[in-house]
């Protein structure tokens, strides 16, 4: 049978599987032991448990149950609400004020959590009631959490840079590192958009009255939200970057920490704990399975010769590398309308990253590139996640047709990030450049 019979029937019934509403780990699980079984015997089965047990021996997977633990205790800590009356008291007074101030502790939050969900839901818990009582544009103020929200896979730290180093086999730090400033030109041209957007139409973000903003001293006094939140980044990011810590040591110290800010808030009961790790089982599993089934499908595609098929292909597109590059771009952009970020990562890096380092370009730079096509994949309908984690926490006048809708110009505004950052490579490989690189 030829690889390109194969790849139909394999993509296809994935297709098939994922539209009747199969979990995508057993769709990719279930087609690679069928595949195997079919095409090798019963004996090549064992390739599926080898390939299975030795992506569970990855020493730095131990990092991500540590993030989305750390994630879930801040969603509950009262960060975000010191956060928010913080960014109030600073940023109220300006039109869009409390828009562009949630984008910026979707920023904060994003440095401290490692997933999207985390700061959507809180600011869409606190901030976007909020705004909406002051008279807020439903789409500045939906689209500005969203937006913001979906940085968390971009900032480090991030869970989505831990399974793409796996499979790229890149040091976990530098590509922490590298999400640094592109996540940063990301929020500032979403805050750009934002104070433009309202500078010309006032309507869309009506600044507070004088008589409701905060005088200097209590302004003053709000700072103190910032230090827990930077005590944290430090202790996750800058021991990563001064070499003092590995990934997982500072995901450890990520989760300390945030056990540490629910109990100065006072927020840290036997429920709290016990609901945090709950979610954290759950999303770990979830994450994990996933991981796993993808690793099967992925081994049993490179089995077939799919990598030489793969490689003919993309060397046929008009444009040379660069015309290679931004097909695969379009590529991402296209499955992140329709699959988990994860699933992508599985099935497309095994195949691309090969191709990619024999084009000389850095894999860094390219890892950062599908961080930000899968952070425009978390906003892109039918099936972005910011889209739904949006919907359950949204007051009712808010429709799915208002979330829909708010999302156009800030893809837009990511695409325009995605573009600069392809231009200018720097923007994401300065700072690896200047790590202090003790461990992976």
């Amino acid at each position: 049978m030829s690889v390109e019979l194969i790849t139909v029937l394999l993509f296809g019934s994935m297709v098939v599987g994922l539209v009747l509403g199969l979990p995508l780990a057993f769709v990719l699980g279930g087609l690679a032991v069928v595949f195997t079984y079919f095409l090798w015997g019963p004996p090549a089965l064992y390739m599926i448990a080898s390939r299975t047990f030795g992506g569970m021996m990855v020493f730095i997977l131990v990092a991500t149950p540590l993030f989305i633990f750390m994630a879930n205790m801040l969603e509950k800590s009262g960060v975000a609400d010191d956060l928010y009356d913080t960014m109030h008291h600073w940023l109220g007074g300006l039109r869009g004020g409390l828009a562009m101030g949630t984008v910026g502790i979707c920023v904060i939050f994003a440095a401290m959590a490692g997933i999207s969900g985390a700061a959507t839901v809180s600011m869409g818990l606190i901030a976007l009631p909020a705004m909406l009582r002051r008279g807020y544009n439903k789409s500045i103020a939906v689209g500005s959490i969203m937006s913001g929200g979906a940085l968390g896979i971009l900032i480090p730290p991030s869970v989505t840079m831990i399974f793409i180093a796996l499979i790229s086999e890149q040091s976990v730090g530098k590509l922490f590192m590298g999400g640094v400033f592109p996540g940063i030109l990301l929020a500032t041209l979403f805050i750009i958009y934002i104070a433009i957007r309202c500078l010309f139409q006032p309507h869309l973000g009506p600044p507070l009255p004088r008589e409701q903003r905060a005088p200097l001293r209590e302004k003053v006094i709000a700072l103190r939200a910032l230090i827990i939140p930077g005590l944290l980044v430090f202790m996750v990011l800058g021991t990563m970057f001064l070499g003092v810590t590995t990934p997982t040591e500072a995901a450890a110290l990520g989760a300390v920490g945030s056990i540490i800010s629910a109990a100065v808030y006072r927020r840290l009961k036997w429920s709290l704990f016990k609901e945090a790790c709950y979610r954290t089982f759950s999303l770990t599993i979830m994450v994990t399975w996933i991981y796993y089934g993808a690793l099967c499908f992925t081994s049993l595609y490179a089995a077939i010769g799919a990598a030489d098929l793969v490689a003919e292909l993309l060397v046929a597109v008009p444009g040379g590398r660069w015309g290679i590059i931004i097909t695969m771009q379009l590529i991402f952009l296209v499955l992140g309308c329709f699959l988990d970020p994860l699933g992508i990562i599985m099935i497309c890096l095994p195949l691309f990253v090969p191709i990619v380092a024999s084009l000389g370009f850095d894999l860094v730079w390219f890892s950062v590139l599908f961080v930000i096509n899968m952070e425009m994949a978390y906003l892109t309908p039918p099936f972005g996640f910011n889209l739904f984690y949006m919907k359950g926490v949204a007051p009712k006048e808010v429709t799915m047709g208002d979330i829909y809708r708010s999302i156009a110009p800030f893809v837009l505004l990511q695409l325009t990030g995605l573009i600069l950052v392809m231009i200018f490579p720097k923007i994401i490989l300065w700072l690896p450049s200047l790590m202090i690189r003790k461990v992976a």
